[in-house]
């Protein structure tokens, strides 16, 4: 068993109730309350969709898993007299990642009898594993990615997780906080999927109410607008236009003032606030018409196309008064502007868009290249509405 190095105790800043009574946590190495053992290879080609075995492979834990293992997505034929196999409570941790502050990804195997690949490291504790997930994808993240070695491959040893030093509550207080976290964990996976579920609803929504590549009149159309004939055949540049922002430069750059909007504040139909960047307050008067508010579109003119879809967003209370720069554009139309905005979001459009701009590295969008796009719109301002 290793020593301790230090022997202090704390207490949450947050605590339930019934646990303010009950003292100070206690300070222990990892080494000292678990067990550590490793997984056995499952090649990704031992994974069969009708396999009797049910599975976990580490990269799962990256893309597949949070911190509560319930249902397995994997499974596999491979004899389970050869394999390792979990035990109820486990909590496993990667043995390799590609970057240090990935590395602490723990997840508790609800399940006895699951096989667990390599690159796996097991933890085993009468600890409420649970309660174990979620402390170390959270508390200890940073430590555990100080212990992490290697460059292009990060790897995580037992031996390394051993020396991890570590805060535990009663089982009473663990438990409270173990069902607490995955109670909230369970509420975010059902809004996720009720999420995914209208996405792929707006999906097919816009392939039924914008007329197909032959066709002159929509799959779906609001019963009012029925009788009113075929939509209207117009050269895209008929339809709307865009206005491109100002060529700032990287120099007139400051910490704070009015916020600039740059090609990498695009995403795909929202705006990215990772990385604000600010001109000088009085530019506001200097360039006011390139001056964005709020219920604006704007669109990446290079590279505008990622899987498929064009970054194009609408612009937010955050953006609202910002300035537009070059390579950005704005939309313009005398035609309905939302209508507008999901016109260039149906199969048809993006296409075209693509055959126009290929060819060029790295891909720029103009108007020039667009304008005799055919498009077909309703005359009818209402049913664009």
């Amino acid at each position: 068993m290793s020593k301790i190095k230090k022997n202090i105790k704390l207490v949450p800043e947050l605590r339930f109730r019934e646990f303010i009574k009950d003292g100070e946590w206690q300070k222990d190495l990892l080494d000292n309350k678990a067990t550590f053992s490793k997984g056995k290879g499952i090649s990704k080609a031992n994974i069969t969709s009708n396999g009797t075995q049910p599975c976990i492979r580490y990269g799962e834990l990256y893309t597949e898993y949070n911190e509560v293992i319930s249902t397995v997505v994997s499974k596999t034929d491979l004899p389970s007299e050869t394999l390792v196999l979990s035990q109820e409570n486990d909590v496993i941790i990667p043995a390799s990642g590609e970057t240090k502050e990935d590395i602490a990804t723990a997840s508790c195997v609800l399940k006895s009898g699951i096989a667990l690949g390599g690159d796996l490291n097991i933890i085993r504790s009468k600890i409420n594993g649970v309660f174990l997930s979620y402390y170390l994808n959270n508390a200890k993240k940073r430590e555990i990615a100080k212990l992490a070695q290697g460059i292009s491959v990060i790897h995580l040893y037992s031996s390394q997780l051993k020396n991890l030093e570590i805060e535990i509550p009663e089982p009473e207080e663990q438990q409270k906080i173990a069902n607490c976290l995955s109670s909230l964990d369970e509420l975010i996976q059902a809004q996720n999927e009720k999420l995914e579920a209208l996405k792929v609803h707006k999906k097919g929504l816009l392939q039924q109410l914008f007329p197909t590549e032959g066709e002159k009149v929509p799959k779906l159309r609001f019963g009012e607008f029925e009788k009113d004939g075929e939509w209207e055949e117009k050269k895209l540049k008929k339809v709307f236009s865009i206005f491109q922002g100002f060529a700032f430069s990287s120099k007139e750059s400051t910490n704070q003032g009015t916020r600039w909007l740059k090609i990498a504040d695009v995403g795909i139909q929202k705006m990215n606030d990772n990385n604000p960047s600010f001109l000088p307050l009085n530019y506001k008067d200097k360039f006011t018409k390139f001056i964005l508010i709020k219920g604006d579109f704007v669109l990446a003119l290079t590279r505008p196309l990622l899987n498929g879809k064009l970054k194009i967003a609408p612009v937010d209370e955050i953006y609202h008064n910002s300035l537009l720069n070059q390579r950005v554009g704005k939309l313009v139309t005398d035609k309905n502007l939302t209508f507008v905005y999901y016109l260039l979001q149906t199969k048809y459009l993006i296409s075209e868009i693509e055959k126009n701009i290929s060819g060029n590295e790295p891909p720029n969008l103009s108007m020039k290249q667009i304008e005799n796009i055919v498009l077909l719109i309703p005359s009818n301002k209402e049913e664009q509405q």
